[in-house]
């Protein structure tokens, strides 16, 4: 089923959110339901409080990054790193690293608005899969900056929190608009 995105100015978004465990009431159905409502709202990731469950869920599909790279002739710019499609429960960023860098990045709660973040390099990150069995990586390039960002999602913090405040605040009429659902999206969003 496909659910709606929380916009942004919902308070879900700004919730530091709950771990989980296997018991968790149909989390396969919740799964599920994120993966489909990420597909179909165009995303490469996707975390619980964007549809409105404060849990320590995210998933990352950075394959299709890859694939359409892939497929570009005239991309002179590579994928780099890993490309996976993992989900990622009750996740805690061990460390980062590598040389930070800039990339412009969006976000499914807050449409039409893009900006460049500075992000590290690499990122290790413990988590739990689907099975809930336990897992310590190290990702790096676009997968890593991914999993960063959505990991933002279950602490509470969103990409335009990197902003400066002079940025923040020439983008304060757009983001106005997403939570008043004036930016006319292909899906459905919950407004705050």
């Amino acid at each position: 089923m496909i659910l709606p995105v929380v916009a942004y100015g919902h308070p879900t978004l700004r919730k530091m959110c709950d771990d989980i465990d296997a018991d968790y009431p149909k989390l396969k159905e919740v799964l599920e339901n994120m993966w489909e409502t990420m597909y179909h709202s165009g995303g490469i990731g996707l975390a619980a409080p964007q549809v409105n469950y404060p849990i320590r869920i995210f998933l990352v599909d950075s394959e299709q990054l890859k694939t359409m790279a892939e497929e570009d002739p005239d991309n002179n710019d590579p994928f780099e790193g890993e490309a996976i499609k993992q989900a990622f429960i009750n996740a805690e960023v061990v460390e980062t690293g590598g040389t930070p860098w800039k990339f412009n990045e969006g976000c499914l709660s807050i449409p039409k608005v893009r900006a460049d973040v500075e992000r590290d390099e690499t990122v290790t990150i413990r988590y739990q899969d689907e099975n809930f069995e336990e897992h310590e990586r190290t990702f790096d390039g676009l997968t890593a900056r991914i999993i960063l960002h959505e990991y933002d999602h279950i602490e509470g913090k969103l990409f335009i929190d990197y902003l400066t405040p002079l940025k923040r605040k020439m983008l304060k009429g757009k983001l106005n608009d997403v939570s008043k659902g004036k930016m006319k999206v292909d899906y459905r969003m919950l407004l705050p």
